[in-house]
């Protein structure tokens, strides 16, 4: 990695595993980081890094970055200090773990030879039976993942003599053997790391840190039994692929959630595990832009999987619905089918932000009415769910509320009529809200009025098949006198929703709007420096056939100071 675009100490100390992989959560913005493939036996495309012929099929994770310095200063164009100084520090302890720590100088032995990538890996850990015990067992268990780390070489004339130059880590000493006729260096630094390096075919360097992690390298290789022959990859990497993209990744699914599972603690339910054995792989390219970063993914299922998916590309109406001062919005194509996917994946798993079985038991008792039979019925077609602010003035101070809004494509419109009136006659009844039906813009809204008279929610039609229902501040006919002036042609919005005509679903976050007057929930480490620097979130998906889905995500970033 062209380091030399910062200036920064070198630190010797080495990170755990966690630690190594978040530098490619900072590079893409919330933790992705990336991936490629090629096909067997084929001619290798020029977007696709080299590196998918020597690493191992079954790999956890893979990360191709750019050794393009320009990209890497472009980079630093955007967030702030706080932000960039964890990216350097992630960098740099990635430099010094494979490259300095094994006598290697980046501008000095790796920039006049290296190819267009430099690659990372995660490869799955060696399993082992476990010893004899009194007790029997027939669990086995698994060793701490390897990594690895792939240079293609681009000069092969200025790279033939670079095993011969290293220099010993940290004080160890270099010893050499062989394997399959390669030259395989070996070395323990004081330190107790072990690093192990080899030049495969005259087209790689492969080093890693541990040698049976080097001897996978060259059998992937040699067997054709790399990440080039994964099920799946060769047809489906395309759909993202460009010309030098930043990073490239790809992460195995199944594998990852199986070892995840098998921690202390995290177990996942048995029906979570096996819904993520029916998914094969998740790739993506990451590319810099003028105004922030884009990430194009798709992810696809096994090829051995039953579960088929439903060509449903019918998102994209409900934001010329929506006023255009929106922070968040979340629309699909169906909403009876999406809340179906999540019940499959989320019912008994402990690691759900809702319980959905709990979801139906509160409905149910707040309501007397079933979720999916009385209201999920009826909605079929697509949907939003949208947060609206609303901003007073109160004397020289500013009062701000926001309302939560859904709107649905009713796919039944006698079922959602009848649904609706046993609701109101709930409220009416159980909780003694106060039912005002106002005219506005010539259609009609049925109003909740509180006990102290506070208007609490609303609902109505705004054409024949599209209903509402807002929850909070009163925002009615803010929706139903918007006049064309909706979220569709908001400036931000357009700028940060990436388009994928025809589109299953999209998400919008105002970034910069919302941390003013919403606190967000802490979901990772430098959660705040990195939405300080963050201006908006977009995100589109799209059901490319039944086997796989494409995402288009773009991060609208903030400027750097000079």
């Amino acid at each position: 990695m062209p380091l030399s675009v910062v200036s920064i100490p070198t630190k010797k100390k080495k990170p755990s595993l966690v630690l190594t992989l978040s530098v490619a959560g900072a590079l893409v913005i919330g933790g992705v980081a990336a991936y490629w493939l090629i096909t067997q036996g084929k001619p290798l495309s020029r977007d696709l890094p080299p590196a998918a012929n020597v690493i191992p099929q079954d790999a956890l994770f893979t990360v191709s970055l750019t050794t393009d310095t320009k990209q890497w200063k472009r980079l630093h164009e955007f967030g702030n200090k706080e932000v960039q100084a964890e990216l350097d520090q992630n960098l740099v302890q990635l430099r010094d773990r494979f490259l300095t720590n094994n006598g290697y100088d980046f501008q000095k032995d790796i920039a006049p030879w290296v190819g267009e990538e430099i690659t990372l890996a995660v490869l799955a850990p060696e399993v082992t039976k476990p010893p004899a015990k009194p007790v029997a067992t027939d669990g086995q268990v698994a060793n701490s993942q390897q990594m690895m780390m792939v240079l293609p070489i681009k000069n092969p004339q200025n790279a033939k003599n670079i095993l011969t130059q290293l220099k010993a880590p940290q004080g160890g000493n270099w010893s050499d053997r062989n394997y399959h006729n390669l030259v395989i260096k070996e070395s323990e630094a004081k330190t107790g790391e072990k690093f192990s390096a080899t030049v495969i075919d005259n087209k790689f360097v492969v080093i890693t840190d541990n040698a049976k992690a080097t001897e996978k390298a060259i059998d992937a290789y040699t067997t054709k039994t790399s990440l080039s022959t994964v099920p799946g990859l060769a047809a489906n990497f395309p759909k993202v692929a460009n010309y030098q993209p930043f990073a490239q990744f790809y992460i195995n699914v199944p594998t990852s959630a199986k070892i995840a599972s098998a921690a202390p603690n995290r177990q996942l339910p048995a029906q979570v595990l096996t819904q993520l054995q029916n998914n094969q792989g998740l790739a993506g390219t990451v590319f810099l832009e003028n105004q922030g970063i884009r990430l194009k993914g798709v992810s696809w299922l096994n090829p051995s999987s039953q579960r088929t998916l439903a060509v449903e590309n019918k998102a994209g109406e409900m934001q010329k619905r929506i006023p255009p001062e929106t922070l968040m919005m979340l629309s699909g194509s169906n909403l009876q089918r999406a809340w179906a996917d999540y019940v499959s994946t989320s019912q008994g798993n402990p690691l759900s932000p809702i319980a959905p079985e709990q979801l139906r038991a509160n409905f149910k008792s707040l309501t007397n009415m079933d979720l999916e039979r009385d209201l999920l019925s009826w909605m079929g077609n697509e949907y939003s769910l949208s947060v609206v602010p609303v901003v007073s003035k109160v004397g020289a101070d500013e009062n701000f509320r926001a309302a939560l809004m859904l709107m649905v494509k009713v796919s039944n419109k006698n079922r959602a009529e009848a649904a609706i009136k046993q609701l109101d006659e709930v409220m009416q009844s159980q909780y003694q809200f106060r039912l005002e039906e106002q005219k506005i813009a010539g259609k009609t809204v049925t109003n909740w009025i509180g006990t102290f008279g506070t208007l609490t929610a609303s609902h109505g039609w705004l054409d024949d098949r599209v209903a509402f229902l807002t929850i909070g501040a009163p925002i009615t006919e803010k929706i139903l006198t918007q006049s064309g002036n909706s979220l569709a042609n908001a400036r931000e919005f357009q700028k940060t929703l990436p388009s994928l005509n025809p589109a299953n679903g999209q998400f919008y976050l105002d970034v910069d709007r919302t941390q003013k007057n919403f606190p967000l929930p802490l979901l990772f480490p430098k959660q705040q420096a990195l939405l300080a620097a963050t201006r908006s979130i977009g995100i589109t998906s799209a059901i490319s056939d039944n086997r796989s889905t494409r995402y288009d995500i773009f991060v609208s970033l903030k400027q750097s100071e000079k």
